[in-house]
């Protein structure tokens, strides 16, 4: 024992486990009790918690409430500390680069310890649009006038005043005060319900303004680059749908997200419009590969008419709802993500057709990130860029211009005006691109002028900047726009001629190089199995890494599958129905649901399979019944693509009063004789099976709804029954007049403000049975509850 007298107190870097732990050993060993050190450490600790739980329960009451006490006195609320909007370094910054006008900082920074103010836009196609608003003016916001709420008076919302056709509002009501007060259950419900229907996005005042410089027609072909969570996409497939009477649009939107998790938010997001013209991928924004399609039989690789490059960002413009800036926020930020910046506008650049718009944007005050980016891509164009004046085309909308000097400071609050001032040591840091250009008349000729930044105090919004880029010219590592040889090319030619249009092109440019060397890798025999099979599956392992879920493969239906003439026959299809772009997701067993894309993305999946992983595209037009042979036709419409499907369909359609619409709507399984003797006629004579509901406003009667509605049903044998999503139901009956409320239900019928008949118990007949087959069926809309909608924060 001749080592006890050399213990001594547990070095200070040991952990208080460890220090406790050394002290019981000690103690064991100094007692003599033969224990072993481990076990004397167990048992001291557990003689210290018995200890504990044998204190009185009183005692443990007083001190819960005294450490409460403590908490509320230390600003605590909600297990989080109160955040102090204050930072001294961001302060500092912003007043040297002057990107506020003088004499209005106090107004700039009283802004940004202020909450942002509720925003909403309506969304959808133009009708149901329309409609929405009109219901919102006359119904909604009159029940908010002279509405006080914790004292505090409700303010009625007001449309933005630079935002087309009154489509988008903003009101001082906060997220809290909606979900919380008992006077606003009614319009919170409203929103949460319209939200999910896709009908309503709660989307910020200055994200709506870079699609609305984009400039979209039906036609164009659009990227998206950063694209989750996916309010910017919406706004873009709209654009595409301006013309509600063409299904298919020529131009179609593919967004892509570098985040596995966030691609399937902006899924669900893009689902909510229905439209057959949206394509979700994943991919690195800063290498997405180039894309070719097929034209005229020969291959092309493909350039998109707009690009929207909304790109990551240090986030100082979003302080007012992301509060953590506050603390968080350092010029490190800003000098970590400039180099992904530019890569990811390069990219954009060389992938934006001669004569197309490209908008970079972010949610960044900082020039760093802004200007320095826009200098830098201009200045590595040679010409093939230049910055268009968008200043008239937001008329209302308050801005500044973007600025032509600044300067880059360390975390450390150095500062540094030329890249020739910078240490070697920074060099890793700081980059020459950073700065603005040395050259006074290149610099002027860039007109960086024309870039757009939105302050926070002016309009009561968040803080933005926006560019708009338009290409003239091929960049200039890529004067020769490279081509891919056409299917009937030898494969030696093919090799020869990308070999040497790659050794034409910059060799510094790896984003380019990459992308055009994966077009000439695709082989002639993966090529044709493809289009042959009409399988478009994930790229394989070799070629890229798989991230995330493993998606399943989109097949074609074949001209030749005995699948389709049935469904053809019973819904006596269109001859100009397009049947070559309908998709399964399976190539295994029973096709269980058929989707639909619009031919020219369809042209995009079946030639790039093998570089591309797609998450999701197309939409459900048509699903399998539990009992389908039983019927002349397996397969029943979904309400997903019932609008993209109807202008084919001339067969199993009844048309319907604004009352049958109500009925159909508000009751389970209604009977034939429910229904108005105009439908009941239609319906009496049809077999079993799926139909077309389908309501045409009347112009002569202005307090009816004056948007078309057309509907999924399922005629049994003497019912009839809707498939409609119940957010969508409850759409539907509000334009109509109808509000609902959840917690009012009697007997599988909905109570409103009208007095609707009691149904009678549904027959057992096939159509009850298909109701396990829609998710959102099963809910029922009788059950409905606000809360349980409300979409994910």
């Amino acid at each position: 024992m001749s080592w006890l007298p050399q213990l001594g107190p547990p070095p200070s870097r040991w952990g208080p486990r460890e220090s406790a732990g050394s002290t019981a050993c000690e103690l064991a060993v100094q007692l003599g009790r033969g224990v072993s050190s481990a076990c004397a450490a167990a048992w001291a600790m557990g003689r210290r918690a018995r200890a504990r739980r044998l204190q009185p329960q009183a005692e443990g009451a007083e001190d819960d409430a005294e450490g409460g006490r403590k908490r509320d006195q230390a600003g605590w609320e909600g297990g989080y500390p109160e955040i102090i909007k204050e930072n001294k370094l961001f302060e500092h910054y912003y007043q040297e680069l002057k990107i506020v006008p003088e004499g209005e900082w106090d107004q700039f920074m009283d802004a940004l310890r202020e909450p942002l103010p509720a925003t909403l836009r309506i969304t959808g196609y133009k009708s149901h649009a329309k409609e929405i608003l009109h219901c919102l003016k006359n119904r909604y916001f009159k029940e908010l006038e002279d509405l006080e709420v914790d004292g505090q008076k409700v303010e009625v919302p007001q449309p933005l005043s630079w935002y087309p056709e009154e489509l988008a509002w903003h009101t001082n009501l906060s997220r809290k005060i909606l979900r919380k007060s008992p006077l606003l259950a009614k319009f919170h419900q409203f929103l949460v319900s319209e939200t999910e229907c896709g009908n309503i996005s709660r989307q910020e005042a200055v994200s709506m303004i870079p699609p609305l410089l984009l400039n979209v027609e039906p036609h164009h072909k659009i990227l998206d680059m950063c694209a989750a969570p996916g309010s910017k996409t919406t706004q873009l497939i709209e654009m595409l749908h301006a013309d509600m009477s063409v299904p298919f649009p020529e131009g179609f939107v593919i967004a892509n997200d570098v985040d596995n998790k966030r691609c399937y938010l902006l899924v669900h997001q893009a689902k909510r419009l229905s439209s057959p013209c949206i394509m979700v991928v994943n991919h690195d924004a800063s290498s997405i590969p180039r894309l070719t399609v097929d034209v005229d039989g020969r291959k092309e690789i493909l350039f998109y008419d707009r690009i929207l490059c909304d790109v990551p960002c240090s986030g100082d413009g979003t302080m007012r709802k992301n509060i953590d800036v506050w603390k968080k926020w350092t010029t490190l930020n800003s000098l970590q993500l400039h180099g992904l910046q530019l890569r990811i506008a390069t990219r954009g650049a060389e992938q934006l057709a001669e004569g197309g718009r490209m908008v970079y944007s972010t949610c960044s005050l900082n020039p760093v990130e802004d200007e320095a980016v826009i200098a830098a891509l201009l200045e590595k164009s040679d010409g093939a860029l230049e910055l268009a004046d968008v200043s008239a085309e937001l008329p209302g909308l308050k801005w500044m211009p973007g600025v032509s000097e600044w300067k880059v400071m360390t975390r450390d609050g150095q500062w540094f005006a030329g890249w020739d001032e910078v240490p070697q040591g920074r060099h890793t840091q700081i980059r020459p691109t950073m700065f603005p250009p040395k050259d006074l008349e290149k610099l002027q000729a860039m007109h960086l002028e024309r870039c757009l930044r939105i302050l926070p105090h002016h309009q009561n919004t968040g803080g933005f900047f926006v560019a708009v880029l338009v290409k003239k010219a091929s960049m200039p590592w890529n004067k020769r726009q490279p081509k891919v040889q056409s299917k009937s090319s030898e494969p030696r030619k093919a090799t020869a001629s990308s070999s040497v249009g790659a050794t034409e092109r910059n060799p510094g440019d790896r984003s380019e190089l990459d992308g055009d060397s994966e077009v000439a890798q695709c082989t002639e025999n993966t090529e044709s199995k493809e289009k042959k099979d009409g399988v478009c599956g994930p790229p394989p392992s070799k070629k890229m890494k798989l991230f995330g879920f493993k998606e399943d493969p989109f097949v074609f239906i074949p001209e030749d599958d005995p699948l389709f003439p049935p469904i053809e026959k019973f819904y006596a299809l269109d001859p100009s129905f397009p049947r070559m772009n309908l998709l399964t997701r399976t190539t295994e067993g029973k096709k269980r649901q058929l989707y639909m894309v619009s031919k020219e993305l369809r042209n995009v999946l079946l030639n790039n399979s093998e570089k591309m992983k797609v998450i999701n595209t197309g939409i459900k037009v048509w699903c399998r019944n539990n009992s389908g042979e039983e019927f002349d036709c397996a397969f029943r419409l979904a309400q997903e693509g019932i609008y993209t499907l109807y202008p084919f369909i001339n067969s199993r359609i009844i048309t319907v009063s604004m009352e049958d619409v109500k009925t159909l709507l508000t009751q389970e399984n209604p009977f034939f004789r429910k229904l108005s003797s105009e439908a009941y006629s239609q319906v009496k004579d049809l077999a079993k099976g799926s139909v077309v509901l389908k309501y045409e406003p009347d112009s002569t009667n202005p307090d009816a709804l004056q948007c078309p509605i057309v509907l999924c049903g399922w005629r049994g044998k003497a019912s009839i029954r809707t498939f409609v999503p119940k957010n969508e139901r409850l759409h539907y009956l509000r334009m109509m007049g109808l509000e609902v409320l959840g917690e009012k239900k009697k007997d599988g019928v909905i109570l409103n403000n009208e007095s609707l008949d009691s149904p009678e118990q549904p027959e057992n007949d096939e159509g009850a049975e298909q109701t396990a087959q829609e998710a959102s069926i099963s809910d029922g809309i009788t059950g409905c509850d606000p809360a349980a909608a409300e979409p994910s924060r």
